[in-house]
């Protein structure tokens, strides 16, 4: 399985950035998918969360209002639209898949899903 993250970047305080996260050697429609961030010295925390078919999403209070998470299983990827950024925001972000078609707030928020992707990074300047 290869999770394989791109859009990071470098960007200004409020602006824009679109993360996507495309997967391989699953059965994409089978898996919850999610992204995470980590900040340097800061634990990993997720940020959002989709079932399989994108039906049910949740957001972090960071998050919410400003970042959408979608999916497209037709292309085996997921999304992370973000607007508003500001420096809290920087960080690396990885996505992540598990196996269960639902969210389990267990799994997620333990970060015990299956899958990782290698991160990528987003540079928010002020």
């Amino acid at each position: 399985v290869q999770l394989q993250a791109s859009g990071g970047g470098l960007v200004q305080t409020g602006g824009s950035l679109r993360l996507s996260c495309l997967a391989s050697g699953l059965t994409f429609d089978d898996h919850s998918a999610g992204w995470f961030r980590q900040a340097p010295g800061k634990d990993r925390e997720l940020v959002a969360v989709t079932n399989w078919d994108g039906t049910y999403r949740k957001y972090e209070k960071m998050a919410e209002g400003r970042f959408t998470i979608s999916r497209d299983n037709s292309r085996n990827t997921v999304i992370l639209e973000m607007h508003s950024l500001n420096p809290d925001d920087t960080a690396v972000y990885y996505c992540a898949m598990d196996k269960s078609a639902a969210v389990y707030d267990s799994i997620w928020y333990q970060k015990r899903v299956d899958y990782w992707g290698q991160g990528t990074q987003v540079t928010v300047s002020s």
